[in-house]
């Protein structure tokens, strides 16, 4: 079965975006050539079109064939100008107000986000990639099955949180991979505790 990975920046405080929601690459955070470096050795399919267009990249990854994403997150992409930022992946955007898709390789799904993701891992393919927003995330926090925070060095204090909306349960993680980037970005990777492999477990091997 295929599993849904929320892989998203993040501050020091928990929120990927500042409380306008807006695109906060460039002033929350500041990408710097290592961290560029290591999203494109690790995950280059995450890296917009136009990003992998300016820095040559052609390698379509190995992780992910499907971006989920909210509403909010899809408009600081149509403020730009942006009707697609990834199709080079199966790209789905949830909203009830949005209508019809401004693209044409764009779903827009109207319907239950829960029963959808469960849809998609059924089907064969490739990992799914929660790009965000908080709002989304909240609504499918049961079915993450992954977590990889880029965590910036920097807080914000207020703005958009990791999870929003009325998340009131708690979930357990085990920590299967970390990494600190000279720029000061670690990057580190949970998987759900009730779908962990012990064999993969990095904190259990060092028990």
């Amino acid at each position: 079965m295929r599993t849904l990975t929320y892989l998203v920046a993040t501050t020091l405080d928990g929120y990927i975006a500042e409380p306008d929601g807006g695109d906060p690459t460039g002033s929350l955070f500041t990408p710097g050539p290592d961290y560029l470096e290591h999203l494109i050795a690790h995950h280059p399919e995450t890296l917009p079109a136009a990003a992998r267009a300016a820095l040559g990249v052609t390698d379509p990854g190995t992780r992910f064939d499907t971006v989920l994403e909210g509403r909010r997150s899809y408009q600081n992409g149509l403020d730009a100008g942006i009707t697609n930022a990834y199709p080079h992946l199966r790209h789905l955007v949830f909203s009830r107000t949005l209508g019809t898709s401004p693209d044409p390789d764009v779903e827009v799904i109207a319907t239950d986000p829960v029963e959808k993701v469960k849809q998609l891992k059924a089907e064969p393919g490739r990992g799914i990639w929660l790009v965000g927003g908080g709002e989304l995330a909240g609504v499918l926090y049961q079915e993450i099955d992954e977590l990889v925070l880029k965590v910036n060095p920097v807080t914000t204090l207020s703005g958009i949180p990791l999870f929003a909306g009325k998340v009131t349960s708690q979930r357990r993680f085990t920590l299967t991979d970390h990494m600190t980037l000279d720029s000061g970005v670690a990057i580190h990777t949970y998987l759900a505790t009730e779908n962990r492999d012990d064999k993969e477990c990095l904190v259990c091997e060092r028990q």
